[in-house]
């Protein structure tokens, strides 16, 4: 801390308390793990990723209902028909080429590359924020409908989804600004109880079916007076498929939690062969519970469920299973499942506000494009809270409402994961993978843009998100740029004799043009400097050479190689910003040697705003002045600062 810094205030230190420096793949952006943690088998992570997946079927068949009317088992069977033979193969191949849980936005951040790659990445970051902040107030609102339709709920609440809703969100930010890490023995629990449960639901469901068999022939009958044939069934159930998009919501999270799931003693970090098997059957098995039930609860539902009640302010609007539960299984059960139902739901924001905390900071501070107060969790706790109130208040915690953004920010992450597994296996030379990804992707893109044409307010949002993440990433990015953003700086056997040798003098450094490697260069760069800036002709110099490799990477292990050409001292690197690596070598070198070196530049010719900008983009522009301005902010010492010269 500088004499200029004030003591921080209480408030302020309670918000960046226990922040770290390193990132890592665990709750919070930059929690560091003090021991190694206790992994799972892949069917209790499989409770972990369940409370978001099967929590939906809380919200789900209403909704289908409301989008295929008496077509929504058919519906349904589309969906389950795409989640089996679509989704599914795509993640399977996700979770084999991203085992550390980096999911499908890493593999297209592979295969994209530079810039083009990056400002990609930050879109589908912008989408990824709306399905977790949907999730978490969807769950929220859901959560609600199930507090105060419950018969046994005081009547001050009836009404007051908005309040309750927006208590449950205040909840969950309180708990996490407290302090909270994921339980998966919680997540068995509230899993276990709720699909057995749900299980005893459907069990009085189809008890109901048996012994009143007119609800199927009624339904049946309503089928035939509404659509005819069954082609024009066949094809309306397509048509509306796009609207029980949110039936899928469950594969990227289950890719997430692949470092929870326990390996093979022989799993390696390059190859964990056991984590990939486990988190296969994760995948398959949550794919198939939700499957089946499904297509059961959408049938069940359809045929019991008058269609008047899954509207708006019906008994059946938000929470189609609970009505069945308290219909057929009488009100105690009715309210246990309602507890459970609104556990789950919240555990299932827990998990999002989880699942942002982790991914934001995974991709944002090594693109540079993270704020300082993006290192601690309590103030993006906040920022997630806030966000959340805003958009339950913006759709009035209406679930309907929110399925259209929940489904877009959904389908946009799974066509992403489409797209790179089949961009991967062209790649990898595999054709007849690569065609089949190739048209399952095209579905998922069908899919999406069908979705955001009929109900664009979920890009609409998706959009905000996007702007928000772009406009902090780039601010970000720019006030970082005066940064060393150098993880480490290594040597060669050649560099270490060359600076050991330098080090027996004034350590002088020329800065070369890495274009120019040839000794007639080196010849008129010595004789220019050594004019200009009166360097005596006994001391050795140093030509320093740095390749720009990648300028949308904010930092990069500098590895230093050295070279004797024609009998000039050249020391050579790669990295993503010229300026910056000059200036970690220059401190470097004085940390090992002792010495405060002499670093030579010229001036750089043209404008100083564009060069300026050449430097913030690509790495390169103003060279000396942002050398410069590096060292002054990386060491305040003038006496222990390297010397910078210019002309």
């Amino acid at each position: 801390m500088t004499t200029r810094d004030r003591a921080p205030s209480r408030v302020r230190s309670w918000l960046f308390e226990n922040i770290t420096e390193e990132p890592s793949g665990h709750q919070g952006p930059f929690r560091v793990v003090s021991k190694p943690e206790h992994k799972h088998p892949w069917w209790k992570v499989m409770c972990l990723t369940g409370v978001d997946y099967f929590s939906s079927l809380g919200y789900q068949p209403g909704i289908a209902a409301l989008a295929a009317g008496v077509l929504s088992p058919m519906a349904t069977l589309v969906l389950v028909a795409l989640t089996l033979f679509g989704a599914l193969p795509v993640y399977r191949r996700v979770a084999q080429e991203s085992p550390r849980g980096e999911g499908s936005i890493a593999m297209l951040a592979r295969l994209l590359p530079k810039w083009g790659g990056k400002i990609f990445v930050l879109v589908l970051l912008g989408f990824a924020a709306t399905d977790f902040i949907i999730t978490m107030t969807l769950s929220a609102a859901d959560g609600a409908a199930h507090v105060v339709q419950n018969p046994f709920a005081p009547a001050a609440l009836r009404g007051e989804n908005l309040l309750v809703t927006l208590v449950l969100l205040g909840l969950l930010a309180a708990v996490f600004l407290k302090g909270f890490a994921e339980a998966i023995g919680i997540a068995v629990a509230l899993v276990a109880a709720y699909l057995a449960l749900n299980l005893v639901v459907v069990a009085a469901g189809l008890w109901h079916v048996a012994t009143a068999p007119s609800v199927v022939t009624d339904w049946t009958a309503a089928l035939t007076a509404e659509h005819g044939n069954p082609w024009m069934m066949v094809a309306i159930s397509l048509l509306v498929f796009p609207k029980l998009a949110l039936g899928l919501s469950g594969f990227e999270t289950g890719v997430a939690v692949m470092p929870q799931i326990e390996g093979d003693p022989s799993d390696t970090r390059s190859a964990p062969r056991g984590r990939i098997r486990g988190a296969r059957h994760l995948l398959t098995t949550a794919a198939l519970i939700m499957s089946a039930f499904l297509i059961v609860t959408s049938f069940l539902t359809t045929v019991l469920i008058p269609a008047d009640e899954f509207k708006a302010g019906g008994a059946a609007n938000g929470r189609a299973l609970a009505y069945l539960a308290h219909e057929y299984l009488g009100n105690v059960f009715g309210t246990v499942y309602d507890v459970s139902t609104i556990a789950i739901l919240w555990f299932a924001g827990a998990s999002a506000m989880a699942g942002l905390l982790n991914l934001v900071p995974r991709y944002l501070p090594r693109f540079g494009m993270a704020p300082d107060w993006a290192r601690a969790v309590r103030p993006l706790v906040l920022v997630f809270a806030a966000i959340a109130f805003g958009i339950t208040w913006y759709f009035d915690a209406s679930v309907d409402a929110q399925g259209s953004a929940y489904a877009t920010g959904v389908l946009v992450l799974i066509t992403s994961a489409s797209v790179a597994v089949a961009l991967s296996a062209y790649r990898r030379g595999q054709r007849r993978k690569a065609i089949g990804f190739a048209v399952v992707a095209v579905i998922f893109v069908y899919t999406t843009v069908v979705n955001i044409v009929e109900r664009p307010e979920g890009l609409h949002l998706a959009i905000l998100f996007i702007i928000a993440i772009l406009g902090v990433s780039f601010a970000s990015r720019f006030t970082r740029a005066y940064e060393l953003r150098a993880y480490s700086v290594s040597y060669d056997t050649t560099a270490r004799e060359l600076i050991d040798e330098a080090a027996r003098g004034v350590i002088r450094v020329i800065a070369h043009d890495a274009d120019r490697p040839d000794p007639a260069a080196y010849r008129a760069k010595e004789s220019a400097r050594r004019r200009v800036s009166r360097i005596p002709a006994a001391d050795p110099i140093l030509f320093l050479e740095v390749s720009v490799t990648d300028a949308s990477e904010f930092a990069t292990d500098l590895r230093v190689h050295g070279h004797r050409r024609e009998g000039f001292r050249v020391l050579t690197v790669r990295s993503a910003a010229i300026p910056n690596s000059i200036a970690a070598i220059l401190l470097d070198i004085r940390g090992r040697t002792g010495t405060v070196p002499h670093v030579y530049f010229e001036w750089t010719e043209g404008n100083p705003v564009r060069n300026l900008l050449q430097f913030l983009f690509f790495g390169h522009g103003e060279v000396a002045s942002v050398t410069r301005e590096v060292l002054r902010r990386a060491e305040p010492d003038v006496a222990r600062r390297p010397h910078v010269h210019v002309g």
